[in-house]
């Protein structure tokens, strides 16, 4: 079941959904951390996969990843790299979007993704769950650059059909 989290304000910049899934958060968290599986959390075929063959699963904050991404509205195939600004294993991974410029910097453009996960129980014979805050923020897009992306891209239908991917790919495990 999802639902919206009530504890976020809406401040119009910001969008959090929440789903109960059936596996525990290490289960969960493991998927979240491997870049090579990011594809399995995308209701549509945006994410592609990693831009490393091999990645390294994300350990902490200021890890970078990079991932093959596709939307029509930015002329097809480009990279993203995504710089990690939260980490608490096994409870919080967070990043924020970027692409490198000419001069070998990661630049942002301000919004950022989230995963908080918290045990949920179970429904007994010692499974657990875990519950799954996705919150998609775009609160600090400068003005001009949200019109010009057009933020958010995306209803907040398409945070609800993420986590849904998320649930399908962790309990297929």
């Amino acid at each position: 079941m999802t639902t919206a989290d009530p504890s976020t304000p809406d401040t119009g910049t910001r969008y959090a959904v929440t789903r109960t899934i059936a596996a525990p958060p290490e289960a969960v968290f493991a998927l979240l951390a491997d870049p090579a599986r990011h594809h399995e959390t995308e209701p549509t075929d945006w994410v592609r996969g990693s831009l490393e063959e091999d990645p390294a699963p994300l350990i902490g904050v200021g890890q970078v990843f990079g991932i093959e991404m596709f939307h029509e509205n930015a002329h097809g195939r480009y990279d993203m790299h995504n710089r990690v600004i939260a980490f608490a294993q096994d409870r919080t991974i967070a990043w924020e979007p970027g692409q490198y410029g000419p001069d070998g910097e990661l630049g942002t453009g301000g919004w950022t993704w989230r995963y908080d996960l918290a045990p949920a129980g179970g429904a007994g014979d010692g499974d657990s769950a875990t519950e799954v805050t996705l919150t998609y923020d775009w609160s600090a897009v400068p003005d001009p650059l949200r019109e010009e992306f057009g933020l958010p891209p995306f209803p907040p239908r398409f945070l609800e059909e993420s986590l849904a991917a998320l649930e399908r790919a962790v309990t297929a495990q």
